[in-house]
């Protein structure tokens, strides 16, 4: 067709949210030049990952260089070298973590900015709703879990799992293993219990981070959270795949309400 796939500016109001709702972009996101001077209008572009640098790069680090580390993310960190490096981010200057730098200072960075979210990574509206799945079990617990899942906004959703596939990776080395030569490569100890245990009163907060008796979490809400975490991070992979079914469900569903939605998604495929 002669439409631009990035012009759909001449779409209705409620198209152009429902595609807003599809995770698309606005044009200066992708490409600053591009809207200087223009309209602001919708893209079909989505933006890849909605990860911020901090996130990414710790966990590039850590994947890198640390997986052998036994006890990440138990052991202490240098207070001051953790503080320069959240200060270095903050800035917005080029942070670059080589091997020079320490594992344990990566990992604590990371722990803190999780911990320091305006809004936690799993927003606090949808606590208890996370929280109630933690006692089901076998396939409804999942259903639920992904289903929760696709409520949370893209940014959240991208860092979440960017994370959870780091903590995955983390579990699998939590053995000792012996290496092509005999060698015994020490394990870091930390499976996936133990990661829950740590992450999760990070990602899922009842309260902001100051408020009164927000460090203060009972124990059934504790176990709760931490074998939510636990099933995110054994799952990850699955709960984060739509199925082509419930995409086929979705394609029906905008034909009848949206079908020029439908015809836009596929001339960009």
């Amino acid at each position: 067709g002669a439409m631009s796939v990035d012009s759909i500016s001449d779409l209705s109001d409620n198209t152009s949210k429902l595609l807003e709702a599809l995770q698309l972009s606005h044009p200066h996101e992708l490409d600053l030049r591009r809207s200087r001077g223009k309209k602001m209008m919708l893209s079909l572009n989505p933006i890849t990952w909605q990860v911020p640098r901090i996130v990414d790069r710790c966990c590039q680090h850590i994947e890198m260089h640390g997986l052998q580390t036994v006890g990440i993310f138990r052991v202490g960190s240098s207070k001051k070298r953790v503080q320069q490096l959240r200060e270095e981010f903050d800035q917005g200057l080029e942070v670059f973590l080589d091997e020079h730098q320490s594992v344990h200072d990566v990992a604590a960075l990371l722990k803190e900015f999780l911990r320091d979210m305006p809004d936690s990574l799993i927003p606090r509206e949808l606590y208890e709703a996370f929280l109630s799945t933690a006692y089901m079990e076998g396939p409804a617990q999942l259903a639920t879990l992904q289903l929760l899942l696709f409520l949370l906004p893209p940014c959240h959703s991208d860092t979440l799992h960017r994370l959870l596939q780091f903590l995955s990776k983390v579990a699998q080395h939590a053995e000792s293993s012996q290496g092509p030569d005999g060698q015994e490569i020490p394990g870091n100890k930390m499976t996936v219990s133990n990661l829950a245990t740590i992450f999760g009163p990070n990602i899922l907060q009842k309260e902001k981070p100051g408020e009164r008796d927000s460090g203060v979490m009972n124990f059934e809400d504790s176990s709760a959270v931490i074998l939510v975490l636990q099933r995110l991070i054994e799952h990850y992979q699955a709960l984060f795949m739509v199925s082509p079914e419930m995409q086929q469900d979705i394609l029906r569903r905008l034909f009848e309400t949206d079908p020029d939605v439908i015809d836009y998604l596929l001339r960009r495929k």
